[in-house]
């Protein structure tokens, strides 16, 4: 959980702040670079014995705060190495895939075989940023192998906007200003136990902010123990209480103190652990039903769906635009799951089903290179901030999240749930049919509806009962057994064996309809299946 407000300081107040964020930023950046050169053989007594050297010129507690956020920056790093040498791998066999086969050839899904390129400039075109990526690729291994990594403190961005400051970008003076604030370190990790949560950063329950000088400037204290209280006063517009409680019982806060340069604001950021969030089982959480909702890259179309499966009320959609600035687009987010999971409360239900979606592998260059569209969609549509959003959200309502396989949900929604609840007075649009389908899955039913049997008009166009069956039943997905001999006069004895064997058909895993997996604990770590 984490809040922020804006601290209003007098000069005197700022100009401190800057000189400790300036001192241990600083001694960031050393310890860093410290961390860089010692590579992946790092252990607990190197990591001691940089504590060491920092405590000597700030205190033990800063210099464990500055060593923990080395690491941590480190270990980000590496990841990241991780994360782009799986990309270039998958891109070099992508590209040597399209190479090498015919100008022209079109794809083959049922053979594994990819497109041909177009021409033989985009054949040009593609060989040169294979020999690109293969170039790169070796250097990245390189890194890898050796243990480096490239870290900016402060940001590569914001670094390398110093060789365009002529091209619509701040002064020179502009820039070095919000280069120093954001190479500032005045974050401190919070201790349980201790006075109000945190001994380097304290915030008291009456607001009253004070921070411990490093021993270099100690000389600047105006309270004992060389510390240094601050003339704001520190007030949480957003769970104020809940803070309170935290600090009022000691019990751990972290600080994060920062200087927004273009605005020219010091803020207070307040962070702290949630406990765990209980795991219900599945059938405890769909029992009273589901608020089934599709994602798209607009808005949210839910519908409520009751344990039978069967659409309770009225469709819902809740709109939000993603143009903007970021903050702009995460606000929009938010408002929107915000009204989703009010609706989920006003009808009772305790999940709410979406749909297990990941684009990344679809937003690659060589595997949509010409279907600008369907790339520019997936990559603003914002599936993983949705989903973490959601989870997190949701868990603050007492509200579960069950996410399902993603398979066919608007195919199979449009097909056997659109033109069915469409009335005179309600439309039902191809995504609430999606979200529909959506919730049935998650509640173990089958999406597809039987159709309905012939008149009795004849004797041969009396069909079988529509009748699901249950959750429970063996082979419910299997086709029916047959009656000896044909059924009409137009079918032989012994065809269509498979016709009802809809997994087959339509789905090679034999298992979309049944398999999701629901919230898990608190902070997001990997994801339940069952």
């Amino acid at each position: 959980m984490t809040v922020r407000t804006r601290l209003r300081l007098s000069s005197s107040d700022a100009t401190v702040l800057a000189e400790v964020g300036v001192l241990l930023g600083s001694l960031a950046s050393r310890d860093l670079s410290a961390r860089c050169r010692q590579g992946p053989g790092s252990d607990a007594a190197s990591w001691a014995a940089r504590k060491r050297e920092l405590s000597g010129v700030s205190s033990a507690r800063w210099a464990g705060s500055i060593t923990k956020a080395t690491n941590d920056r480190w270990a980000l790093a590496r990841r990241g190495q991780a994360a782009e040498l799986t990309w270039l791998r998958g891109e070099i066999t992508r590209l040597e895939a399209r190479l090498a086969r015919p100008l022209g050839a079109k794809a083959d899904r049922r053979h594994g075989l990819v497109r041909g390129c177009t021409s033989r400039s985009e054949w040009h075109a593609k060989s040169r940023r294979l020999h690109t990526l293969e170039d790169h690729l070796v250097s990245l291994e390189s890194d890898w192998t050796a243990g480096r990594v490239h870290v900016v403190r402060g940001g590569k961005r914001l670094a390398h906007r110093r060789h365009r400051l002529n091209e619509d970008a701040p002064s020179r003076e502009a820039w070095r200003e919000r280069w120093q604030a954001a190479r500032m370190f005045l974050a401190a990790d919070g201790e349980t136990g201790k006075r109000y949560g945190n001994e380097t950063i304290r915030v008291s329950d009456e607001g009253q902010l004070s921070i411990r000088l490093p021993a270099a400037l100690s000389h600047l204290s105006n309270a004992p123990h060389g510390r240094y209280v601050l003339h704001a006063t520190v007030t949480f517009a957003h769970r104020h209480a809940e803070w309170r409680d935290r600090v009022t019982t000691n019990r751990a806060v972290a600080y994060r103190i920062h200087f927004d340069a273009r605005r020219g604001r010091w803020y207070l950021t307040a962070s702290w652990q949630r406990p765990a969030v209980p795991v219900l089982p599945l059938p405890a959480a769909v029992a009273d039903g589901v608020l089934a909702v599709d994602m798209n890259d607009d808005h949210l179309a839910a519908w409520r769906l009751d344990a039978h499966g069967n659409p309770v009320g009225e469709p819902q959609r809740f709109p939000y635009d993603l143009t903007g600035s970021a903050p702009h687009r995460d606000a929009q987010i938010r408002h929107a799951l915000t009204r989703l999971l009010h609706h989920a409360r006003r009808t009772g239900v305790s999940a709410v089903a979406i749909e297990d979606l990941d684009f990344t592998d679809s937003r690659t260059r060589e595997k949509f290179g010409r279907n600008t569209s369907f790339r520019r969609l997936v990559s603003r549509f914002p599936t993983a901030r949705l989903r973490t959003r959601l989870v997190s959200m949701a868990a603050e309502q007492g509200i579960a999240v069950v996410a399902v396989d993603p398979a066919h949900t608007s195919r199979w929604g449009a097909q056997h749930w659109q033109r069915p609840l469409t009335t005179p007075t309600r439309r039902t649009t191809r995504h609430d049919a999606a979200a529909v389908a959506i919730g049935r899955r998650a509640l173990g039913h089958p999406i597809r509806r039987r159709t309905a049997p012939p008149p009795h008009d004849r004797r041969d166009r009396a069909g079988h009962r529509t009748v699901q069956a249950g959750p429970e039943a063996r082979g419910r997905e299997e086709p029916r057994p047959r009656s000896a001999g044909p059924r009409t006069r137009s079918v032989s004895p012994g065809r269509g064996e498979k016709a009802g064997d809809q997994r087959v058909q339509h789905h090679s895993g034999h298992a979309a309809e049944h398999g999701s997996w629901w919230q898990g604990p608190l902070p997001l770590g990997p994801q339940e299946y069952g």
